[in-house]
């Protein structure tokens, strides 16, 4: 890498700069997981232009899947999902095709020789953006690849989303909003501070690579089930310090010829990613044929990506924003479950 050499603390109050300012920037318009972009520019920052090593403790990496798992967690209504009971068969149909479609997209990209097959599938996976971005490497994929991709899809489905919406099913709007779980500071601060601990004493017993994320999330969302701390929620400061881990150690990991070959690969990835929204849209229609759900409440559940647009949108049209998040939630839940086997059986196909 050319460029010139910096101290680690240069180098250190580069990536923060950045970061922050670049944070506040896309928070400023709106742009989802802004502290992870943000984060990830400051690591680049600094990676593409000076041959100084900067590398960050590998617990704070732990620290930052962990946290992501709670947030995910948090998320999680038991009864909401208990609630899909008499839809059941059809949600899991459509979830289970929209796995297909995601691997289907992420083998189309893996032709491309640099790109392998577990970095292709975990590119293109539907649904849990920062969980996938988070375990990426873990499950051996190219995490650099991986999060470009994600959030371009995320991207994708923000600008269509609200068009498709106008154009096809001409809702009203400001019938409600949508607001997240969240209490007192203090129960907040102790549901994190529980799920965190017990959740990675589970990932030490439990042999999987994305365990550290998984086991808090599990933890997670035994603590909302029972309700002893009301509806908790991560604080969002501890929210920001998770993306930012992810971010900027995914950042540092850039070089310049990492850049250019994924800029190579973008116009490709955008036709993928536009044939992997329409196909879902298609999942839908076939949801609300086979269920009682109208059109909107469907095509929304079944979006791949951006969950709280897609829940504030839900919630200003007068959909069914409950459905609408058990749908995503579960295919959510699915995929971070899935992931580990399915890198096992990718990376033993390659083998």
């Amino acid at each position: 890498m050319t460029g010139r050499e910096r101290t680690p603390l240069q180098a250190v109050l580069l990536v923060l700069g950045v970061t922050v300012a670049l944070s506040v920037a896309l928070s400023v318009l709106r742009v989802p997981s802004a502290v992870l972009f943000g984060s990830l520019l400051g690591g680049m920052a600094h990676a593409l232009t000076s041959p100084t090593a900067l590398t960050l403790p590998p617990w704070s990496f732990r620290l930052g899947q962990a946290l992501i798992g709670i947030t995910i967690g948090s998320l999680v209504s038991l009864s909401a999902l208990a609630d899909m009971g008499p839809a059941l068969l059809p949600i899991l149909g459509v979830t289970a095709a929209t796995v297909v479609i995601s691997l289907l997209a992420g083998r189309t990209l893996a032709i491309r020789r640099d790109v392998s097959e577990v970095t292709g599938a975990f590119a293109m996976i539907a649904g849990g953006a920062s969980g996938v971005v988070a375990i990426a490497r873990d499950l051996g994929a190219d995490d650099r690849v991986v999060t470009v991709v994600q959030y371009l899809r995320v991207f994708v489905v923000l600008v269509s989303m609200p068009l498709v919406t106008a154009v096809v099913f001409h809702p009203d709007h400001g019938l409600g909003t949508f607001t997240a779980n969240g209490e007192g500071w203090a129960e907040d601060l102790a549901y994190t501070a529980i799920a965190l601990a017990l959740g990675m004493v589970l990932a030490r017993l439990v042999p999987i690579s994305t365990a550290t994320l998984l086991g808090p999330l599990a933890v997670a969302v035994a603590l909302t089930a029972t309700g002893w701390l009301g509806a908790p929620a991560v604080p969002i400061a501890l929210q920001w310090l998770a993306y930012a881990l992810i971010g900027v150690q995914v950042g540092l990991r850039f070089t310049r010829a990492s850049l250019a070959s994924i800029a190579r690969m973008l116009p490709v990835v955008l036709l993928i990613i536009a044939a992997m929204v329409a196909a879902t849209a298609l999942l839908g229609a076939v949801l609300a044929r086979l269920t009682p759900v109208d059109g909107l409440t469907a095509y929304l559940a079944t979006t791949p990506g951006g969950l709280f647009a897609v829940l504030a949108t839900a919630a200003d049209s007068g959909s069914d924003v409950t459905y609408v998040m058990a749908v995503q939630l579960f295919r959510l839940l699915v995929i971070l479950a899935f992931t580990p086997v399915l890198a096992r059986l990718l990376r033993a196909r390659r083998g």
